[in-house]
């Protein structure tokens, strides 16, 4: 079956485009997972690494790049996925563990690392701290915690790691070590100067910065502040820089080529800036600076350490040159041209930087990767992400931007089913989750396509809270969960209705963790705007969430929920939407996962038994055994997306989930 998909994914795009298309795209197409995920190429070119998903889990695959036969697929044991993953030389892999929690959760690290031959040669556990089971809930298994730094291009055998562990002697919990990717053997190059910090390097590769954090101000509240400490050729650290007094967050990121050391700074009320320190002094020089978005990524050379430019969403990718006369910027624009309205990265080079591996995509392409050839100055196609999506098929997806009630400017995206003139629509209001750091990103999604393919709008907002757009903007989620925010939605939903967009008379609000406590307090708060709601993996009770949340077994998430939530149970109760049932009047339908830390399936259960109680009872629930904080499994999401589909269509006209559109259909 592996084999099948791969070579399904080196097919040429025309394929597609020549086989017959059918009234409605299957929903199993939308539901199935992608064929790669992490791609990199080997420092001499032989090999392509990549992650596929099989069955659920993850597994590396290794593949000649010369003709794209399969070499090895490693697999690990006990339902793990393989997570981080490097080339250590021109023959070894290094790559970590991870246990996947749910679509709408990080997946956490097991703490265990591994290396391998690209042959399958020489498997060795590297790091390894046995099993994990469901009931620890992410806690970390082990006392430490590893993240590689530096693959040394000088040394095929050693790397450069991160080392975090709770306690120790020293009373600083991080340091760099030169880690063996043969044996396992680890020698201590610096030592962090106190606890929670990160460490970077210099151009030598020796330790040099330390960033420090804290998540605590003066008065016990939670908010994040950082000090920025720099170690001198005698191995004393030297505070260069604390937000507390300055009132900027001065980060560094890496060091360039040529010396110059990366770094990122924030005021707390503008975006972040991305320039460059003094190496003794700290002081910081911009380099770029957006008025609405922070960086969202970075376009690095081929060398992997020098910074191109900088990407931004405030709605499309915008891309912004720093090192404009680098060679490496006329080949990624002459790339960019070649590939007009999509974006285009780097996405792995060899170490001589003669090929490169070039990802393409936009909102309605999932994903096509290419191998660049310097010396040739061609492109090579190699693969197609989701071979079975046809992009023409696909909705269009329309940056936005509108102000809100209270004078904030807010961005979001509008999809726009294919052959649609885009006015008059039945529209899904689908709320990301977070609230505080996720957004929304312009790009290929799958489940807003999904509903699109069915004739539906898609509004997608970034509300006060979202990440990307400045630590104020994202301050600005903190206890307003069912005032501000709810109010960003519906002030955006009423903007697509004056604009045309929607049909007033049937608009839906669907959402997952937070977009599932919001599928329901919108409804409350602003009755008769839906005519449905259907709630995932949502957070209904703050309670429930207090008190058996695996974010509630940490001292740091419990001060978070305090400030998010509320600091007093009448504060929270006010919040909740298990106590404002009597107020939604329309249709529900709720989903979530029987096995869910993040938001137990308690919430789930307590906001079925209010509204019951409310004498508007669920039009369905689903508990789904064995998923977590969104389903993964391509069969759950099939039931869980064909009865959101039919529920949908009952009471505001799209297409069900199985319903072939009319031949003559133009919206």
């Amino acid at each position: 079956m592996l084999r099948t998909l791969l070579a399904l994914a080196l097919a040429g795009a025309s394929q597609i485009a020549s086989a017959a298309q059918p009234a409605d795209i299957p929903v199993q197409d939308f539901v199935r997972h992608p064929t790669y995920s992490s791609v990199r190429i080997s420092p001499n070119g032989d090999y392509l690494a990549m992650t596929v998903d099989k069955e659920g889990q993850d597994v590396l695959v290794v593949m000649r790049t010369k003709d794209m036969s399969i070499v090895k697929v490693n697999q690990l044991p006990d339902e793990k996925s393989i997570g981080a993953f490097y080339w250590t030389s021109p023959e070894r892999l290094l790559f970590s563990s991870i246990r996947k929690v749910g679509r709408f959760a990080q997946p956490f690290g097991t703490g265990e690392w591994y290396g391998v031959n690209a042959d399958g040669s020489q498997p060795r556990p590297l790091v390894f701290y046995g099993t994990r089971d469901a009931t620890q809930r992410g806690k970390a298994v082990g006392n430490a915690r590893f993240s590689l730094l530096d693959t040394l291009d000088d040394d095929d055998t050693n790397v450069l790691m991160q080392v975090t562990t709770p306690r120790s002697a020293e009373g600083a919990g991080t340091e760099v070590v030169l880690f063996d990717t043969i044996s396992g053997r680890r020698k201590s190059l610096g030592r962090a100067p106190r606890e929670n910090c990160e460490l970077a390097l210099d151009q030598s590769k020796a330790v040099r910065y330390a960033i420090c954090y804290d998540d605590e101000d003066a008065q016990g509240n939670y908010d994040q502040t950082n000090e920025l400490h720099r170690r001198g050729d005698d191995g004393k650290w030297t505070l260069i820089n604390s937000s507390k007094s300055s009132g900027k967050m001065l980060s560094v990121m890496g060091t360039a080529a040529d010396g110059r050391i990366y770094a990122t700074q924030s005021d707390g009320k503008a975006p972040e800036a991305f320039g460059i320190i003094d190496a003794t002094t700290g002081e910081f020089k911009s380099l770029f600076q957006d008025p609405v978005s922070d960086p969202s990524g970075y376009i690095m050379s081929a060398d992997r350490e020098t910074i191109l430019a900088v990407v931004t969403e405030a709605g499309k990718p915008k891309v912004a040159v720093i090192e404009g006369d680098h060679p490496d910027t006329a080949i990624y624009a002459s790339l960019a041209e070649a590939f007009p309205d999509k974006f285009v990265n780097f996405s792995s080079a060899t170490r001589d930087g003669k090929q490169i591996v070039v990802s393409v995509s936009n909102d309605r392409n999932p994903g096509e990767l290419y191998l660049y050839d310097r010396t040739t100055g061609k492109a090579r196609f190699l693969m197609r992400n989701r071979q079975w999506i046809d992009p023409e098929r696909m909705g269009s997806v329309k940056p936005i931007s509108l102000t809100t009630r209270d004078g904030l400017r807010i961005y979001g995206y509008l999809t726009i089913p294919n052959g649609s003139d885009g006015k008059n629509l039945p529209m899904i209001v689908n709320v990301h989750g977070g609230p505080i750091g996720p957004r929304d990103n312009w790009g290929f999604n799958w489940e807003t396509q999904l509903f699109a393919s069915r004739g539906y709008a898609v509004l997608q907002v970034n509300y006060r809270g979202s990440g990307g757009f400045g630590k104020a903007f994202s301050d600005k989620g903190y206890g307003t969960w069912a005032t501000d925010i709810m109010n960003d939605i519906i002030d955006a939903t009423k903007w697509t209705i004056q604009q045309g967009y929607a049909d007033k008379d049937r608009i839906c609000i669907y959402g997952g963790s937070f977009g599932g406590y919001a599928s329901m307090m919108a409804p409350a708060r602003e009755p008769g705007m839906f005519k449905c709601a259907f709630g995932y993996v949502g957070a209904y009770d703050a309670e429930i969430q207090m008190t058996r949340s695996d974010t509630s077994e940490s001292e740091g998430g419990r001060r978070y929920m305090l400030r998010a939530l509320g600091k007093t149970k009448e504060e929270r109760a006010a919040m909740s939407p298990v106590n404002h049932a009597d107020k939604i009047k329309i249709p529900v339908y709720l989903a979530a996962g029987a096995r869910d830390a993040r938001c137990p399936p308690e919430n789930t259960e307590a906001m079925q038994k209010a509204l019951i109680n409310a004498g508007n009872p669920p039009e369905g629930m689903i508990i789904q055994s064995g998923e977590m904080h969104g389903f993964y499994k391509e069969e759950n999401n099939l039931k869980l997306y064909t009865e959101m589909l039919n529920f949908f269509a009952r009471h505001i006209r799209g297409r069900p989930a199985g319903t072939a559109a009319p031949a003559t259909a133009s919206k």
